[in-house]
């Protein structure tokens, strides 16, 4: 094996999710269909909003972000991914491997922040209508989206930096798809207790703040709703929130399953299977979720549509 310094690898192996050449066909080709519906899906979602002016609204402007942080999660993941399933030369650089890490925290991180962010303004929507707009103001949204970002880029650089500092001298073979900090940390040759103890602190710090937030929001939103008289007003009230709860629970339960656990229950298959869940399907399923069930992205791509149709005729 090569090293650098005697201490630190040139590169490290991802052995991926199978040594099956027939299942590794079967999760090439799983995997390039779910690529290619994540950025299609996603880069659909932004430019829909982007040109209809009626969702030019807060819930869309917050959707618009947590398109493109699903868009980039799908870049940073996916093709490696695939990539490597088609090929017996699985190495990735001990700089590439690094930043693939600090990208993936920080989107990680920075989306759990923007789900907090949009469950405020459904509860805001929800319990305080009339004031909504005053509330929701264009710099609030900006404030708590780029608030979101800088949290996501000092924790993914925090934990980078720490993670950096190790010394890797026995094995540079990743038992994983991707960098992530429990199989790297399981190749370390020192003392990784402290470095397992700070991302834990940060992990579960960002996981817990951010699911207080969700909580305190979803109890309001559910209160408020149970004071609605009528069964259709509760009916349209929770429909407005059914959406970004079902991203939510998706996206938090594969997290909190992965991440809030001691490494010693570190377990590669179950562990592996999440990480295919969040990384790879829930990006792609954003999208979906937020536009099947949603009749205002219907409606906004039929006026697009009627307009370019519009415009061919006028031509």
């Amino acid at each position: 094996m090569q090293r650098r310094n005697n201490t630190e690898v040139i590169y490290f192996i991802l052995m991926g999710l199978t040594d099956a050449e027939d299942i590794q066909l079967v999760l090439f080709v799983l995997f390039l269909l779910i690529y290619l519906v994540t950025v299609l899906g996603n880069a659909g979602m932004i430019l829909i909003i982007r040109l209809d002016a009626q969702l030019h609204t807060p819930m869309y402007f917050f959707l618009s972000h947590l398109s493109f942080l699903d868009f980039s999660y799908s870049n940073v993941i996916t093709p490696q991914t695939i990539g490597n399933l088609l090929t017996s030369n699985k190495k990735i650089s001990y700089e590439n491997c690094f930043t693939q890490m600090y990208f993936f925290i920080f989107l990680t991180a920075t989306e759990c922040f923007l789900l907090s962010s949009m469950a405020y303004d459904r509860y805001v929507a929800i319990s305080n209508p009339l004031h909504y707009p005053v509330v929701m103001s264009a710099r609030c949204c900006c404030s708590l989206v780029f608030g979101s970002y800088i949290i996501g880029f000092i924790d993914s650089l925090v934990t980078v930096l720490g993670m950096k500092k190790l010394d890797f001298c026995d094995s540079n073979v990743i038992h994983h798809f991707f960098c992530d900090t429990s199989p790297i940390l399981a190749l370390s040759c020192t003392e990784t207790q402290d470095t397992e103890l700070r991302i834990f602190i940060l992990a579960g710090s960002t996981l817990i703040v951010s699911l207080i937030t969700l909580s305190v929001s979803y109890v309001s939103i559910l209160s408020t709703i149970l004071k609605i008289n009528s069964a259709s007003g509760k009916r349209k009230a929770f429909s407005t929130c059914v959406s970004h709860l079902l991203a939510v629970t998706i996206f938090y339960s594969t997290l909190i399953f992965t991440y809030l656990k001691p490494s010693k229950s570190y377990s590669l298959g179950k562990d592996q299977m999440a990480s295919v869940f969040y990384t790879i399907v829930t990006p792609m399923l954003n999208p979906l979720i937020y536009s099947l069930r949603n009749k205002e992205v219907k409606n906004a791509v039929l006026r697009l549509l009627q307009k370019r149709e519009a415009s061919r005729h006028l031509k």
